[in-house]
């Protein structure tokens, strides 16, 4: 029987490969009905975290339980009770939609009504019923990951792992997977534990989130907390080509504390907010300074990554507000 009222519970979860510790001293409790965001770059160990939740690696120190059961001792009880669309899925490009989730269902033990009742009733749920005699070979990528949506809540799941669900998708594919998932959880209560590098999807859809790096988890909370908890906005200066990044970053120290930019500009939360703006213009004018522009960003989940890792994370999309201030 389930021990716990939490889907989700990770105690010192530590996970090595040899002298490598990929995931190191993990905790985690997720709330029932629960969006959940794991947030971090490639190599962080979300992968492996979500490997440990799913039982298809064994933790090396640390304890787990999943919809009730240890990860451990009662492994079967746990794949029975998730669904897990892994970024990495497997899918046979021969059989169709319809086939495929019929199969699903007989692997998991439904009957053959409810099954192609469960079947139906999923592929008009993610918008497949169209496609749903095609092979699945013929498939977009935005209609394959629906697909992998619809194989892993075929058994109605208690919890739902989705592993970087949107990686390689056009935005509009994106977009419309958010949807699903919103919807999904919305309708059924399914606990979802998503795994992203994504900040935009982060943001959108998990109610807390956790960001991991280098195998620690380094901060948590909901993402209007965390944004508030960074404080003032990034303003970030935009350098004239062949204009040296070092005098703009001396000029600005006085306005706030530096952040990592990409080449070719500075930034720093600017202290006081919006209303310095123009002071730093006109600093930044006085000592012969030539910029393209200025950008003043509310504080965003990338902000929030920025100031507990001391860097910005690779490929993030900006998804604060952005006020742009054109140079004079």
């Amino acid at each position: 029987m389930p021990s716990s009222t939490s889907p989700i519970i990770a105690e010192g979860l530590v996970r090595r490969f040899g002298k490598i510790e990929a995931v190191s001293g993990v905790d985690l409790e997720i709330a029932s009905g629960e969006v959940f965001g794991f947030l971090g770059p490639n190599g962080a160990g979300k992968s492996t975290t979500v490997r440990m939740l799913t039982t298809l690696l064994r933790p090396t120190e640390g304890r787990a339980s999943v919809a009730g059961y240890d990860v451990v001792k009662d492994a079967d009880a746990v794949r029975r009770s998730i669904g897990v669309a892994l970024q990495d899925a497997a899918i046979d490009p021969l059989m169709t939609g319809r086939e495929l989730l019929r199969l699903q269902a007989v692997l998991h033990g439904i009957d053959k009504t409810e099954g192609k009742r469960r079947g139906e009733e999923l592929l008009d749920t993610v918008g497949l019923s169209g496609a749903a005699d095609r092979r699945v070979g013929t498939y977009s990528g935005g209609m394959r990951r629906r697909l992998d949506l619809a194989l892993a809540l075929i058994h109605a799941p208690i919890v739902l792992f989705l592993d970087e669900p949107t990686t390689g998708l056009d935005p509009n594919s994106r977009v419309a997977l958010w949807d699903e998932v919103r919807r999904l959880n919305k309708e059924s209560g399914t606990t979802v534990f998503l795994t992203t590098q994504y900040l935009e999807e982060a943001d959108q859809l998990a109610s807390r989130i956790a960001i991991i790096d280098g195998g620690k988890i380094v901060a948590s909370g909901a993402p209007s907390q965390l944004k508030a908890e960074v404080g003032e906005p990034t303003l970030r200066v935009a350098l004239s080509p062949g204009q040296e990044e070092g005098p703009a970053e001396a000029a600005l120290l006085d306005f706030g504390k530096p952040v990592p930019e990409s080449t070719g500009h500075v930034a720093i939360r600017l202290n006081g907010g919006a209303g310095r703006v123009g002071a730093v213009a006109r600093v930044l004018d006085e000592q012969g300074i030539k910029i393209e522009g200025l950008e003043l960003h509310n504080p965003s989940l990338d902000d929030v990554f920025q100031r507990a890792t001391g860097r910005r994370l690779e490929g993030a999309e900006e998804t604060g507000d952005v006020a742009e201030v054109p140079a004079e």
